[in-house]
């Protein structure tokens, strides 16, 4: 699956990323999400590597951006604007202005006063913003506590109590138009029966608000689509298919509606790895410690989620042994695995972490005046 020879003679750590599998995967979920008239916008938050963002820019999807900078990035890689969503709790008033000159297709909107703030700077340059109400379903997404997202608790979306203020506010002003409505309940969802409990939240709240004569044409549910950390080769493109038909079976669209989804990690994770090379093997009393060039300011999944990779060396086919993976930052937290089993490992073999491609190269830090690692796309 690597080309060792390429890796050998390239500086680490760096993220390699099959253009082969991204592109497999994209047309699967293309072709599946055409079949149902399904729109869908790439999480750029994901990874925002140009190439990559070019690649997948090109496949026809749109951008789901969280910041100005995300919306540039979209822009510059080929996104049209009329494609790209604009979410985030703290839309800063220059990113509001910059998104409003873009034209891009809708705001997804978190609160009431950041409602009003757009409200204000579309009337100074006398445009109309289309926006999406981020409404929060109270969903309890069973995953991380970090990347759950639609618990009333969370900082993100608009409790449905507070829908009624929000919408006398839109009908007061001229310079908004509400086109849609906005969920996303978290990140890494597995167990995929959370998105039923998603569609019946949706279809009540339309029930209700049809009753009122409120009808939207867009719904947007967000994406947590989840993949498989513990065997990326056996599952290296998610179950597209049975993800789409819960929503084509469960969620009660009214006519003309449209639905979309912003999916980042589903796309992206499976075609990355992080490659590092062995500094030291450090021997303690019970344990085996493989030091590597990558640390936690590369990958800081397992730091700050203790999210699993799987591991592997990469140039070795010795027999296994039991080793802790770490990298060199001077944190205790700056450990890839504890307790994993490799093929004998000696200084200088080369260590690939798996299912890297999405918040990955992304939260990449310089932490330690580190340099960012670099990336190899082929």
């Amino acid at each position: 699956m690597f080309p060792i020879s390429h890796f050998n003679i390239t500086k680490t750590p760096f993220y390699y990323y099959d253009k082969t599998l991204l592109s497999n995967t994209l047309a699967k979920l293309i072709r599946l999400a055409g079949e149902r008239n399904y729109h869908v916008h790439y999480a750029v938050k994901a990874n925002a590597n140009p190439e990559i963002l070019k690649l997948i820019a090109a496949s026809g999807i749109g951008a789901d951006c969280v910041s100005g900078g995300e919306i540039k990035a979209a822009l510059e890689a080929g996104f049209p604007a009329k494609k790209i969503v604009f979410a985030g709790v703290g839309k800063a008033d220059w990113e509001i202005e910059y998104a409003l000159e873009k034209k891009i297709f809708c705001f997804n909107v978190e609160s009431a006063e950041e409602l009003s703030v757009i409200e204000e700077l579309a009337k100074k340059k006398e445009n109309i913003a289309s926006i999406a109400l981020r409404i929060n379903p109270n969903i309890d997404a069973h995953t991380h506590e970090y990347i759950t997202t639609g618990l009333s608790e969370n900082k993100f979306g608009i409790p449905i109590e507070m829908l009624d203020s929000i919408f006398s506010q839109i009908q007061r002003s001229p310079h908004v138009q509400l086109v849609g409505f906005h969920f996303h309940i978290g990140s890494q969802i597995l167990n995929l029966e959370t998105f039923h409990v998603l569609c019946e939240r949706i279809n009540q709240l339309q029930d209700d608000l049809s009753k009122r004569n409120i009808q939207v044409k867009h719904i947007n549910v967000g994406g947590g689509l989840g993949v498989d950390y513990e065997n990326p080769d056996k599952n290296p493109i998610p179950d597209f298919g049975r993800y789409f038909d819960i929503f084509q079976h469960n969620l009660n669209l009214r006519g003309g509606q449209q639905l979309h989804f912003e999916l980042g990690r589903s796309i992206v994770c499976q075609c990355g790895s992080l490659i590092t090379r062995v500094l030291y093997i450090k021997k303690g009393i019970e344990k085996q410690f493989v030091i590597v060039d990558a640390g936690m300011t590369d990958l800081i999944r397992p730091a700050l989620y203790q999210a699993h990779h799987c591991i592997e060396n990469i140039t070795s086919d010795m027999e296994k042994c039991r080793y802790d993976v770490v990298g060199p930052i001077c944190e205790s937290s700056d450990c890839f695995g504890r307790d994993v089993m490799l093929n004998e490992t000696k200084r200088g073999d080369l260590i690939a972490i798996r299912s890297a491609g999405a918040y990955g190269e992304a939260m990449a830090s310089q932490y330690n005046c580190r340099t960012l690692p670099g990336y190899l796309i082929e």
